[in-house]
């Protein structure tokens, strides 16, 4: 019962908050806003290929056995789990692995980083913006056994392990990263912890992406960090996610929009 008041009271904040492109005073943000929804309109469904494998994820009964390393699945707790629930309770709607894909195409995308591939389906949406390697880091190794039924394009690197022990060791390889997806572990000290080692690898253009940033309180409140770093210039709050840009136009600024 406090989950759902949890999340109605979150949502209904974010729904009497949220603002459409007219109230985007900014010439950079209403392009940025413009440009979304214009992409998101030319497939409303998400890309055939890739939402083909998640229809087949979804209709694949076998059970695996999942390694959670961080505040675990709301809906499908226990260890031994269905990849068709896997696939539908962790995984990124057509929408939101789409708005990942576009603002990953905002940057030069030559060094991209996912936290958390799952199954994949976000993974492909962003190699298919990636201009140079797509490198996707994976906790659990039966998940990413299972995810690779379906082949990955040859720009995706796959990187099983624990986080924290992984990513230090890829972001000593990489010069500098351009765009960052965190979707894994889902707590307020993996999230902020998460952020600033990637942020100590941004440049000018890099914008990095959080997932369910009103999943819970201790995530809000990591959002709420986030925002008021003093690296951070603007931030989206999308609901599901929030898109971080680091130098942007203007004074610093705080956005909920609706898509």
């Amino acid at each position: 019962m406090a989950d759902f008041l949890f999340q109605f009271k979150s949502y209904f904040k974010y729904w009497l908050l949220k603002e459409d492109h007219f109230s985007q005073q900014s010439p950079f943000v209403f392009n940025v806003y413009q440009g979304l929804n214009s992409f998101l309109s030319k497939n409303p469904k998400g890309d055939p290929e890739i939402e083909g494998y998640r229809k087949n994820f979804l209709e694949d009964t076998s059970k695996i056995k999942v390694l959670d390393l961080g505040a675990g699945s709301k809906k499908v707790p226990e260890p031994i789990r269905e990849i068709r629930k896997i696939t539908k309770y962790s995984t990124s709607s057509a929408k939101f692995a789409q708005i990942y894909q576009y603002f990953c195409s905002l940057t030069p995308a030559g060094n991209v980083v996912e936290l958390g591939t799952c199954m994949g389906i976000s993974t492909r949406y962003l190699a298919k913006a990636t201009q140079g390697l797509l490198y996707s880091l994976e906790g659990s190794p039966e998940i990413l056994n299972a995810s690779q039924i379906h082949p990955f394009p040859p720009c995706v690197k796959l990187i099983c392990g624990s986080i924290p022990e992984t990513l230090p060791k890829l972001l000593e390889k990489i010069p500098s990263l351009d765009f960052a997806l965190i979707d894994a572990t889902h707590t307020q000290e993996a999230t902020l912890a998460y952020f600033e080692i990637l942020i100590n690898k941004s440049n000018r253009q890099t914008i990095i992406a959080v997932a369910d940033i009103h999943w819970s309180p201790g995530m809000e409140k990591a959002w709420k960090e986030i925002q008021n770093h003093p690296k951070v210039q603007l931030t989206l709050d999308f609901y599901e996610c929030g898109i971080v840009f680091l130098e942007t136009p203007g004074e610093k600024k705080h956005l909920i929009l609706s898509v």
